[in-house]
């Protein structure tokens, strides 16, 4: 999945997906804070920094990341967003199967493993 920039004499449009099944989320990560290292069987999810700035964890490589930031994350990748100084927001468009029991949770410091 990448992102589409269709140019019109208006402005623009950003395209995430097309004629997909997909489940849209906003994940609000509070500063100083992670969700489990995780990974999923059976849906892929696109990733858009909306706000702040982080870190992101995909199997075991660690990236900055920052307002404008996207990415794929395939199925079976470990994979987690730490917020740093402030807080930060992330676009999540997951395609495939999306059932909240498909996650696999290698590290979470909430005790969910």
């Amino acid at each position: 999945m990448k992102t589409l920039v269709v140019e019109k004499p208006w402005g623009k449009f950003e395209q995430f997906t097309h004629n997909l099944l997909s489940t849209v989320k906003i994940l609000t990560i509070k500063k100083g804070e992670a969700f489990s290292l995780q990974s999923h069987k059976n849906r892929t999810e696109f990733w858009r920094v909306l706000r702040g700035e982080g870190e992101m964890e995909l199997d075991g490589v660690k990236y900055k990341i920052r307002e404008g930031d996207e990415t794929q994350v395939s199925p079976g990748t470990k994979h987690r967003i730490f917020a740093s100084d402030t807080e930060i927001k992330v676009l999540e468009i997951s395609t495939g199967d999306f059932e909240e029991k498909d996650i696999i949770r290698y590290e979470d410091k909430y005790g969910r493993t």
